[in-house]
């Protein structure tokens, strides 16, 4: 089976070796649990907003159907002082977009919320107001989920996670760890069970 993972860092995996990304632990724990599946292709640049994320993806060439989707993005286009409303918008063309990359299952589409990066201490060096941050954050992955539930997809709520273990971070103190990343491979874990079951 196939895996496809879109996002931006999170997704990419900045300042972690390629096995330390969460859609490469996934894959690895399903294969040792007996699952057949594929190393995910990520189309994921530390930066990416929904805009950029989708410009590459039009450069892309895609092989679809792919029996696992997973979507991360929206973090940068909270950070660029963008509105939930124009992340709504173009949030649901990304998803409606995962969706056709499954053969139009959306049964098959898992979305992970946006982490916060204001609990990091590059949040709180750079003199961002880390509550309006959080707040913020709350807005974008209230409508997310909303789109995601709308859609019948999966979604699978990490950013309790990431305000929780705020010192799992890579060297540069924004980005997360390897072992946050498996914090939410974990989580993610039992809905991709079930998706590939």
């Amino acid at each position: 089976m196939r895996y496809l993972a879109l996002g931006d860092s999170y997704s990419i995996g900045e300042g972690v070796p390629d096995a330390g990304r969460w859609p490469v632990q996934l894959a690895a724990r399903l294969r040792a649990e007996g699952v057949a599946l594929d190393d995910p292709l990520i189309v994921a640049t530390t930066g990416w907003t929904t805009d950029e994320l989708s410009a590459a993806m039009d450069a892309t060439a895609f092989a679809p159907p792919y029996d696992l989707v997973s979507l991360l993005i929206g973090v940068n286009n909270q950070y660029r002082g963008r509105s939930a409303a124009d992340y709504r918008q173009e949030f649901r063309r990304m998803l409606e977009r995962a969706i056709g990359l499954t053969g139009g299952r959306p049964d098959r589409v898992l979305v992970l919320s946006i982490p916060d990066w204001g609990v990091t201490p590059f949040a709180r060096s750079s003199g961002r107001d880390v509550a309006c941050i959080a707040e913020e954050l709350d807005v974008y992955n209230a409508v997310a989920a909303e789109e995601v539930k709308a859609a019948d997809g999966h979604w699978v709520d990490i950013t309790g996670l990431s305000r929780e273990h705020p010192g799992l971070l890579a060297e540069d103190g924004l980005h997360p760890s390897a072992a946050q990343y498996t914090l939410w491979m974990e989580a993610a874990l039992p809905t991709a069970r079930r998706i590939l079951a």
